[in-house]
């Protein structure tokens, strides 16, 4: 089934963050309205739980060894100061070069990155080391990542959530990018709670199939004890996005939430459901396994299904700069 992909920010297309479309999916039934009107759709105790991670200018251009020009994403900062890399042709690219190999060089501007290793369970994804500051030379030569169904670059700041405060995410927490000052004071206004923490993205463009690959979070101390309040009291933890969703269920242990921080190998799914998280903020997506299998762990298979059905239907916008679901089960 095609899709209609948001080429363009929403504040492009004439419109304010907040004013992407919502459909809200809950057990008895299907509501649209303006993400504007997201704390009409929550309850006075409830918690939204946002990521504070800010994107990286994690693109940045180099030139192979055999002079074909390349763009590298940065992928994940590893603990050695290594990263974690995706190495695509320049122009045109719809997935990695075919055939690097460990131990290649990759010119970046007066920058060296080598190839270390292929990364565990990935064919696309490899280990690499720069011979000096990756963050340096994201900041002097890098751009955000984009891919083919956004055909005009747009500026750093266009793939910034409003809580964007800790650099470190390969691409946006998009699930956020709608939420705006006045939405977030409207939900106090109405009795719903915010809490931060923080999960650094790495790229999405994983071959089907694969796992998600680790990533570096930290739930503060203050967010779970939070969220332990909240369930106890009958009150809704709502995630926003997937990020936030795995976070959360990494600090989880026997449906308690602890501060915690490293990082999370956890795969959500039917082996594996949620036990704390019991709504999602998500946006829409062409829906890999891992992805599909991760809202499940929240919503269950019915009401994801029943969400992309009528997202179809209804004309929903995919993608980063697209449109938002809240699926409420």
């Amino acid at each position: 089934m095609s899709v209609d992909s948001a080429t363009a920010p929403a504040e492009a297309r004439g419109l304010h963050r907040d004013d992407v479309r919502l459909l809200v999916v809950t057990g008895d039934g299907v509501a649209e309205s303006p993400f504007r009107e997201l704390a009409s759709h929550l309850e006075p105790g409830d918690l939204v739980v946002v990521n504070t991670s800010a994107t990286l200018a994690a693109a940045v251009d180099g030139t192979r060894q055999d002079g074909s020009e390349v763009t590298v994403h940065f992928a994940t900062e590893l603990d050695d100061g290594a990263w974690t890399v995706e190495v695509r042709p320049r122009a045109h690219a719809h997935g990695p070069v075919p055939d690097l190999r460990v131990g290649e060089v990759v010119r970046l501007h007066e920058r060296r990155l080598r190839v270390e290793a292929t990364a565990p369970g990935q064919h696309r994804l490899h280990r690499a080391r720069l011979d000096g500051c990756a963050r340096e030379l994201m900041w002097d030569h890098g751009r955000p990542i984009r891919y083919g169904y956004v055909p005009q670059a747009w500026p750093l700041e266009a793939y910034q959530t409003v809580f964007a405060t800790t650099p470190g995410s390969a691409e946006m927490p998009s699930a956020a990018r709608p939420f705006t000052p006045e939405v977030v004071l409207d939900l106090a206004r109405r009795g719903v709670l915010v809490a931060p923490l923080v999960l650094h993205t790495g790229v999405s463009s994983q071959e089907p199939g694969e796992p998600p690959q680790p990533e570096r979070f930290r739930v503060p101390g203050s967010t779970a004890a939070l969220a332990n309040h909240v369930r106890d009291h009958g009150g809704r933890v709502v995630a926003v996005g997937t990020t936030v969703t795995r976070a959360l269920e990494s600090a989880a242990v026997d449906g308690v939430v602890h501060a915690a921080e490293g990082w999370t190998h956890l795969v959500l799914g039917p082996q594996r459901p949620a036990t704390v998280v019991d709504g999602l903020i998500t946006g829409w997506h062409e829906p890999g396994a891992s992805h599909l299998q991760l809202l499940e762990a929240v919503a269950g298979r019915a009401l994801v299904e029943a969400a992309y059905d009528e997202a179809h239907r209804r004309g929903f916008l995919w993608h980063e700069f697209g449109d938002s679901c809240l699926l409420l089960p």
